[in-house]
């Protein structure tokens, strides 16, 4: 999947309810589980109160290319954007 603008995006889907940020937390959870990584190690940058949300992930360079790897994994690389 992409953004409007042709960015890469990965849709993350969560049963918490968007009040008091339980739905944004519960997606970087989730996020971070799926890649591996310590929650602390995703941070969110913008779209606190957005459906479309823009992380960062703190990772040591040497595991770059692994977590693109995954990233390309779950986003379906192979299929064509929906």
């Amino acid at each position: 999947m992409a953004t409007p603008a042709g960015e890469p995006s990965l849709v993350v889907r969560v049963t918490d309810r968007a009040v008091d940020g339980r739905a944004t937390e519960a997606a970087l959870r989730a996020l971070a589980e799926a890649l591996g990584l310590r929650r602390r190690d995703v941070s969110l940058v913008h779209g606190a109160t957005s459906r479309t949300k823009l992380v960062e992930l703190a990772v040591p360079s040497d595991t770059e290319a692994a977590l693109r790897d995954r990233l390309d994994a779950l986003r379906g690389h192979d299929q064509p954007d929906r």
